[in-house]
């Protein structure tokens, strides 16, 4: 499945939005990425066509099973490096900016290899992750 990745990021942001209000409308996504609402309509209507979310009748919008897959990916890669760069000594703004831009193009082969060291490499330094 070839998704891009600005899309990826829509996915991604609609994920994090749902987990810390509880609902997501459009307006939501443009304040959290400071996006214009014409950008933010369009994605919206390209991510619906695709299938990857839902809209109901009062704007609500709701990650469908292939949505949730690409969505859960990519925030599980943005928190791993995230994490780990913190860990080696980036400063946590810069963290998560980099891991925003190194979290969509690692082969799937590589995140696990980088997942099993990093996971091993904090376990070790502090017991537990």
């Amino acid at each position: 499945m070839q998704i891009h990745q600005s899309a990826e990021d829509y996915l991604e942001a609609i994920l994090i939005l749902k987990n810390q209000k509880g609902a997501v409308r459009s307006i939501d996504i443009a304040v959290f990425k400071n996006y214009s609402k014409p950008s933010i309509s369009r994605a919206v209507s390209l991510l619906r066509e695709n299938g990857y979310i839902l809209v109901d009748k009062d704007g609500y919008i709701t990650l469908t099973e292939s949505g949730m897959e690409i969505a859960s990916k990519i925030y599980e890669r943005h928190e791993l490096i995230r994490e780990w760069l913190i860990h080696i000594g980036v400063p946590a703004d810069i963290a998560a900016e980099d891991a925003c831009k190194m979290e969509h193009d690692l082969s799937g082969v590589t995140f696990e290899k980088m997942k099993e060291f990093v996971l091993r490499s904090m376990e070790e330094t502090h017991g537990t992750v």
